[in-house]
């Protein structure tokens, strides 16, 4: 049975955000989301992260935590939007890489 998919908060954030949630569910967001994709199966696992990455607004980070470094799906994602991307972790068991969405130029 494959495990289940588990977005988190990172508990090193650089900055922290709070505010509710779009939906009004009163829910509060702190820190940048982590996208653990090792659960993932390969042949969805870019499609969740462009998924993921889409719904973060201009200025916000999305850590991504992966098998390797991810230069295919971060090529994907500087077609798609401006990207900046910092290694946290390289390696070797997991790379987690932050990707901030910049502004539109």
């Amino acid at each position: 049975m494959p495990e289940p998919v588990e977005i988190l908060t990172s508990a090193a954030a650089t900055e922290e955000r709070c505010g509710p949630h779009t939906c009004d569910c009163g829910a509060q967001d702190h820190g940048d989301p982590v996208l653990d994709v090792r659960a993932i199966p390969h042949a969805i696992r870019h499609a969740t992260v462009l998924g993921a990455f889409d719904a973060i607004a201009e200025g916000d980070a999305l850590v991504v935590v992966a098998p390797h470094l991810p230069r295919p799906l971060l090529a994907q994602l500087a077609e798609r939007a401006p990207i900046e991307y910092v290694v946290l972790v390289d390696g070797p068991d997991a790379w987690h890489v932050r990707i901030t969405r910049l502004p539109a130029a």
